[in-house]
């Protein structure tokens, strides 16, 4: 099982990064997919989920992303991504993506890095 976070790096106040998840070696289709930041000193926290489809519900945002970040899967690439606009200094971070199986199994990535920084 692989997950495999990139797209991270320095980006100024304001600007945007498309952070993106490579998955294999587990049912990436019918696994519920969402990303997660900790910031240097603190816990790590939840930000977006993405369900199997759309019927299944709308992607959930934590309050401290809504309208900025936009979280969405290709299921063909098994790829999770993560569209963040209008970036903050307070959005520096490792952010990480989890998978979690029709099973509850839950797999994580090692993580990419964020620094919002002018």
């Amino acid at each position: 099982v692989q997950l495999v976070e990139s797209g991270g790096g320095l980006v100024q106040p304001g600007g945007s990064l498309r952070l993106s998840c490579a998955a294999s070696g587990f049912p990436f289709s019918t696994s519920i997919m969402s990303w997660h930041r900790q910031a240097p000193g603190k816990e790590r926290e939840w930000i977006a989920t993405i369900f199997i489809s759309s019927t299944s519900g709308s992607p959930k945002y934590a309050d401290s992303v809504k309208g900025r970040f936009t979280i969405s899967r290709e299921n063909a690439k098994n790829t999770v991504y993560l569209q963040m606009n209008s970036l903050k200094s307070e959005d520096t971070a490792v952010y990480y993506c989890k998978a979690r199986t029709g099973w509850g199994t839950e797999y994580w990535g090692q993580g990419t890095q964020v620094i919002v920084s002018s």
